[in-house]
C-alpha cells in the first residue's frame, strides 16, 4: 500500500507547480484510468518490479521534485520573453500617437537636417561678420547664424572716420556678442567692443610670449608714461622705464618730467593683465636689452652709408657720445665731433640735446653704426685750400705737447690744428718741445706743408725768420 501512495505522490506533484503540494491521500476521481491500474498492478506484486526501498523512494522523489522544477523555470522564461512583444507594441503605438506631419514642416525639418552649421550665439562672443547693408542709424552684419545682427546708431556715433569707413556693405569686420535676442528679438552687436577685446587677448598673448610690443607715448601721469596698446591704454610705471629714459627726467611737475616724451617711440613688455580692474602694467625696462638689439639689426638693413638723420645724446663716454637715430645707437667718435680739437665730449655735447649726423660707416656683424657731427658742419679745410698757402705766416696757440712735437690751434681758423714738429722747433737740439714751447702759448709759425686731401697741416717756428721766405713777407697782399 505504501507503494500505491508513493507513486500517486509522484503523478500529483507533476500536475502541481511546487513540491509542497505533496499529499498523501488517495488520488481523486479526476485521475485517469490507466494511472490507477498502474498504481493497482504495482500494489499486487507483479513478478518482474521489484519492491522499491524507502531509499529508493526518497531519491525517486526528489529527482522527480527537480525535473518537474525544470517545465517551471522554462515556463517563466518564456512568460518573460513573451513580454517583449508587448511593449515593442506599447512604443509603436506611442510613436502612431503623434500627429501625421504637415508637409511643409517636413520641409522645414529636412532643412534643417540639411544645415547643420547653423551657428548659436553668447554674450561675449567674438565673431566674424559680413557687413550686410548700412544706414545712418545702423549697420547690419550676417554673421553666419540664422539671421543678421546689427550695430546700433549710438555706437556709430562714437565711432571714429577710420572705423566708419571700412563698414561698407561686403566687407568683414570682427563683432562683439552684446545680446543675441533683445526684446525686439534682434542680435546687438558692437565692433569697438570686438576690437577691445582682440587687444586684451593679444596682451594675453604678448604677456605669455614675453615678446617686445613697439608703440608710442600717448600721456602721462604722476606715476608714469601711458602708452597705447592697440585701442588699450597701458600704464609704464617710472621704476619700468629704460634707463636711457630716466636720465632724461627732470622737473616738479609731471607736465615737466613726462611732458616732452609724448609721441616719442617705446618698446615695452606686458608684465601683468587684470580684465576686472581694466588694468595693463608694461615695462620698458625689460625690453630695453631685447628690443635695443632688434632695432638696431632693423636699422643697420635699412641705413645707407652718407644718410643724414636727427637723433639724441644718450650718453658721453671718453672715446665718444652715442645717439639715438630712430630706435638704435650709433657712436660719435671723439675725432668726429668738431673739426676743432675736443678733449671730452661734454666739452660740446649735453646727454638729450638733439643733434643732427651723418652715417659714415656701418658693420652688419658686429652691429656698429659710425656716426659724425663735424661732417655736417662747413668743413675748414676748404677755408685752408682757397686762403692758405705754403710760407705763409700765422698765428696758432700751443694745444698740446707730445715727444715728436706741438699741436697749435690757427687762431683765425680754430677748426684746425696744424703740427709743429720737433724739429721745427728750432735751430738747435731739442730733447723735448716743452724746452722750447708750452700750452696755452700763442706764437707766430710758417706753414711748410699742406695736404688737403689727408688733411693735415705742416707749421715751423724755426722758419719764422728764415730767409728763404723774405721776398714773400715783404710782398704786398695787394699784388
Amino acid at each position: 500500500m505504501n507503494a500505491n501512495v508513493s507513486g500517486l505522490g509522484e503523478n500529483e506533484e507533476l500536475k502541481n507547480s511546487s513540491p509542497t503540494t505533496e499529499s498523501p491521500e488517495l488520488p481523486t476521481t479526476t485521475e485517469s484510468t490507466d494511472e490507477v491500474a498502474a498504481a493497482q498492478a504495482a500494489a499486487n506484486g507483479a513478478p518482474d518490479a521489484p519492491m522499491p526501498s524507502a531509499t529508493e523512494e526518497q531519491d525517486a522523489e526528489q529527482a522527480g521534485v527537480e525535473a518537474s522544477s525544470e517545465p517551471v523555470i522554462e515556463t517563466e522564461a518564456e512568460v518573460e520573453a513573451s513580454s517583449e512583444p508587448v511593449l515593442e507594441t506599447e512604443s509603436e503605438v506611442d510613436a502612431s500617437s503623434e500627429p501625421a506631419m504637415e508637409p511643409e514642416a517636413e520641409g522645414a525639418w529636412l532643412n534643417d537636417a540639411a544645415a547643420p552649421d547653423l551657428k548659436t550665439f553668447k554674450r561675449g562672443d567674438v565673431v566674424e561678420g559680413t557687413v550686410t547693408s548700412t544706414s545712418p542709424t545702423a549697420v547690419y552684419v550676417d554673421v553666419g547664424g540664422k539671421g543678421e545682427g546689427v550695430i546700433p546708431g549710438r555706437e556709430l556715433e562714437r565711432m571714429n572716420r577710420e572705423t566708419l569707413d571700412q563698414l561698407k556693405p561686403g566687407s568683414v569686420i570682427p563683432v562683439y556678442v552684446v545680446n543675441p535676442n533683445d526684446h525686439k528679438g534682434e542680435m546687438i552687436l558692437s565692433v569697438n567692443r570686438a576690437l577691445e577685446e582682440l587687444d586684451w587677448r593679444k596682451a594675453e598673448e604678448f604677456k605669455q610670449s614675453q615678446d617686445v610690443y613697439e608703440s608710442h607715448v600717448a600721456g602721462y601721469n604722476k606715476g608714469g608714461l601711458i602708452v597705447r596698446f592697440g585701442r588699450l591704454r597701458g600704464f609704464v610705471p617710472q621704476s619700468q622705464l629704460g634707463a636711457d629714459r630716466k636720465r632724461l627726467i627732470s622737473g616738479e611737475t609731471p607736465e615737466d618730467r613726462w611732458g616732452a616724451m609724448v609721441n616719442e617711440p617705446i618698446a615695452v613688455k606686458v608684465m601683468e593683465v587684470d580684465r576686472a580692474r581694466n588694468r595693463l602694467i608694461l615695462s620698458e625696462r625689460a625690453a630695453a636689452r631685447e628690443s635695443r638689439e632688434s632695432r638696431k639689426e632693423s636699422l643697420i638693413n635699412k641705413l645707407k652709408v652718407g644718410e643724414v638723420r636727427e637723433g639724441r645724446v644718450v650718453s658721453l663716454v671718453d672715446f665718444g657720445a652715442f645717439v639715438d637715430v630712430g630706435g638704435a645707437e650709433g657712436l660719435v667718435h671723439l675725432t668726429e665731433l668738431s673739426w676743432k680739437h675736443v678733449t671730452h665730449p661734454r666739452e660740446i655735447l649735453k646727454v638729450g640735446q638733439e643733434v643732427t649726423v651723418e652715417v659714415i660707416s656701418i658693420d652688419p656683424d658686429a652691429k656698429r653704426i659710425g656716426l659724425s657731427l663735424k661732417r655736417q658742419e662747413a668743413d675748414p679745410w676748404d677755408t685752408i685750400a682757397t686762403n692758405f698757402m705754403v710760407g705763409q705766416l700765422v698765428q696758432g696757440r700751443v694745444t698740446k705737447l707730445t715727444k715728436f712735437g706741438a699741436f697749435t690751434q690757427l687762431v683765425d681758423v680754430p677748426e684746425i690744428e696744424g703740427l709743429v714738429h720737433i724739429s721745427e722747433l728750432s735751430d738747435q737740439r731739442v730733447n723735448h718741445p716743452r724746452e722750447v714751447v708750452h700750452e696755452g702759448e700763442i706764437v707766430t709759425l710758417r706753414v711748410v706743408k699742406m695736404d688737403i686731401e689727408n688733411r693735415r697741416l705742416g707749421l715751423s717756428l724755426k722758419r719764422v725768420n728764415s730767409a728763404e721766405y723774405l721776398d714773400m713777407d715783404w710782398t704786398s697782399p695787394n699784388e
